[in-house]
Formats: C-alpha cells, sequence, structure tokens
C-alpha cells in the first residue's frame, strides 16, 4: 500500500470536537476519521499557505471542473457547472433550503432513524418533522413506500430530506427506490433534499446511485448537497456543494446561501476541494478497501466474543449500526454506561429518532490498534452490565 492508516495520529490538544474528552477516554461516535488526510491535499494546501497572503477568495473555475469530472466519470452523473453553488457546509445548506423553501409549521419528511442534526435543521426554521420510519426485518433496513406516499402526500409537505447513502444504517439506496422517490415526490409537488456526503465512503465494488441521474422526475425535484469532507476528512476545512439542475429552485437556492453569508469559500476551501477531487483518487481507494477490512474485523469479534449484539451490515459509511436490544435497556443508558465503566464514547441511537433506541453507532474509521481497544472496552463494558 502507498498509504500507511495503520498510523495513529495523537489528536489530543488539537481542539478536535471527537478528541475533547478525558484522558481516559476513547471516541468512537462523531463521523470523523482518525486518519491524516490525503499527501496531495496536504501538498496543494501547504503551496497555497507558502503564498503568505490569505485575502478573501472567489470560487475558481478548476473547483466546478473538479466536481463535474468526479461524479462523471466516478458515479455516472453528468453535471453542468452552472448547477453547482459553493455552500461552506452540507448542513449550512439544507438549513438554508428549509428556510427558503418553507413557511413557518410546514412538514418536512425524514425516514428514521437519520442522521440527528436533520431534526434541528427541520425545528430551528420553524417547521414539523414528519417521519416516514424504515423498515427493520431480518436485521436489513428498508424504505416503507407506501408510508412515505402518505406522507408526501400531505398538503403541509413541502420538502424531504433523503440520506443517500443513509446514516447511520450505512444502506445504499438502489436506483428502483430512488425513482419510486423522484416520481412521489414529483407527483406530491414534494422537493428532495438528497445529503450524499456519504458517497464516496462505500465497501470495494459497491458504488452508490446519485438521486440527481436516476429519472427525469428526480432530477427535477433534486437538490443534491455533496462535499470531499467526509471522504477526506477535511470537515474543519468548511467546503461543500449543492447542485440543483432546476433553474427556478438552485435561483431559490443560491439566494438563500447568499442571504445567509454561507456561500463564500475561505482560503483553502477550493483548494482542498480541487486537489482531493483531482488527486485523491488513489488514497481513496486504499481507505475503502482498509475501512472494508475494518468491517469485517468488527464484525467478526463481535460475532465470536459478544453475540448479544447484533451487527447490521451495511454497504456504505464507516459506521457500525449495532443492535443491542438483547441486553435490554435503552441506547442512552447502555451507551452513557459504557463511557462510564470503560470510557468508550459511542453514539447512542435514540439520538437519531426514537426508532434507533435499540441500536448504538461506533465510527471504525481509525486504525486498527485504536478500534481493537475500543472493541476490548465494548466486550468488557457488556460484561458488566450484564452481570450489574
Amino acid at each position: 500500500m502507498m498509504y500507511d492508516f495503520d498510523q495513529v495520529t495523537d489528536r489530543r490538544g488539537t481542539d478536535s470536537s471527537k478528541w475533547n474528552v478525558a484522558e481516559n477516554e476513547l471516541p468512537m461516535w462523531v463521523a470523523d476519521m482518525d486518519f491524516q488526510t490525503a499527501p496531495e491535499i496536504i501538498e496543494a494546501m501547504r503551496v497555497r499557505l507558502e503564498h503568505g497572503v490569505f485575502g478573501y477568495t472567489e470560487v475558481p473555475d478548476a473547483w466546478y471542473a473538479a466536481y463535474q469530472r468526479w461524479w462523471g466519470t466516478r458515479h455516472g452523473l453528468t453535471i453542468e457547472k452552472d448547477w453547482l453553488v459553493f455552500c461552506t457546509g452540507v448542513i449550512p445548506a439544507i438549513s438554508t433550503t428549509v428556510r427558503k423553501l418553507t413557511t413557518p409549521n410546514e412538514n418536512v419528511v425524514i425516514q428514521t432513524p437519520v442522521y440527528n442534526v436533520f431534526y434541528n435543521c427541520i425545528r430551528n426554521n420553524g417547521c414539523r418533522v414528519l417521519e416516514s420510519p424504515l423498515r427493520y426485518e431480518k436485521q436489513q433496513f428498508t424504505m416503507d413506500l407506501e408510508d412515505l406516499e402518505e406522507k408526501l402526500a400531505d398538503p403541509q409537505t413541502s420538502l424531504m430530506l433523503l440520506c443517500n447513502p443513509h446514516n447511520p444504517v450505512g444502506k445504499i439506496w438502489d436506483r428502483d427506490t430512488l425513482a419510486a422517490i423522484g416520481a412521489l415526490a414529483k407527483k406530491h409537488h414534494v422537493t428532495v433534499i438528497a445529503d450524499e456526503i456519504h458517497c464516496d465512503i462505500t465497501d470495494p465494488g459497491k458504488d452508490y446511485v446519485p438521486f440527481a441521474s436516476v429519472s427525469e422526475a428526480c432530477r427535477e425535484v433534486s437538490i443534491s448537497c455533496m462535499a470531499p469532507t467526509k471522504t477526506f476528512n477535511l470537515a474543519g476545512l468548511q467546503t461543500a456543494a449543492v447542485c440543483v439542475p432546476d433553474p427556478v429552485l438552485r435561483h431559490k437556492v443560491w439566494r438563500g446561501l447568499n442571504t445567509d453569508e454561507v456561500a463564500e469559500p475561505n482560503v483553502f476551501a477550493a483548494v482542498a476541494a480541487t486537489a482531493a477531487f483531482e488527486k485523491g483518487a488513489p488514497w481513496l481507494e486504499e481507505l475503502r478497501a482498509y475501512i472494508y477490512e475494518n468491517k469485517k474485523t468488527v464484525t467478526g469479534f463481535i460475532r465470536r466474543r459478544i453475540p448479544e449484539i447484533t451487527v447490521i451490515e451495511g454497504e456504505a459509511t464507516y459506521l457500525m449500526w449495532l443492535d443491542v436490544s438483547a441486553l435490554g435497556g435503552g441506547s442512552r443508558e447502555i451507551a452513557a454506561y459504557l463511557r462510564e465503566k470503560t470510557g468508550l464514547f459511542v453514539s447512542a441511537g435514540a439520538v437519531y429518532g426514537e426508532h434507533g433506541g435499540a441500536f448504538l453507532r461506533m465510527n471504525i474509521a481509525c486504525p486498527k490498534s485504536v478500534y481493537m481497544d475500543g472493541l476490548n472496552r465494548l466486550a468488557d463494558g457488556v460484561r458488566q452490565w450484564q452481570s450489574r
């Protein structure tokens, strides 16, 4: 391998949100990798740093071209330059879009359990969360399209937030399912905001399908949020894009992003994103292989050592979704107990909605020595939980 993902980088003392924990604690919660980003990105930023002048910055043509090439060659989505709008992050884009395209008390549909900040984006902007729960059968999650149509058909529903691939369950939504969403959304005059930030972290041989690529209906109703930040561990650089094919929707989104002052890049935002998409593919392929091996090791360990926990096998993200219903108690109680007794800090599934209340989410985007420490803490914590 060209890149060393076994290397441990000490992140304590760096003002890391993830690692701002007690000395004995091991954080495996927030979706933030413990790997250094691709050297090619670091080099591009170094060159920009050494220039020494950091004034107001515009989005260069190279940034647009990098997004167009990456999505066109890797994901089969043809993007016109005019469709892209720079944004400082996917969450600012979602919040702005909810605020711009709704009026107070309208419904925004989400499919739960789902990324917890979606709730904030909706409620903080005066709208109502309308849940269409995913079906959970035989350790698999699927969409309930009948329930989804009922929710989209509500005259008070104006938006849907689609998580593709889905966080936290790790599901890659297939083309037929996405086409059904697009048809239903168009039928009921609902705009779909597709959060596709996890799209490049998929198992080897598994590819995600961009929502906007599936059909004309999907394209017409879509606002796709994209970024290199999860893929290349660049979240702190505040760099993302919104892709909106429909010109009327695009103008509204563009106007909202500029009104909210989240449409201008910092001096490194476009540089890092461009370098990632132009030069980061070899690093990404090795990362995907490494994370896939991590998944297999974690799954095998849990099945052997903690059979009371069921691993939900996903095809995307570096997040393990663990069914802990057999342990008794709620996920908040179990997660708090693990942290208190072993120092292992994982996410309680309940934060992703009540339908996640029997699960834990564990981030395994870290060197093997780190996640093995986490697994041993998990096994020890479960034994203590059972004997308490």
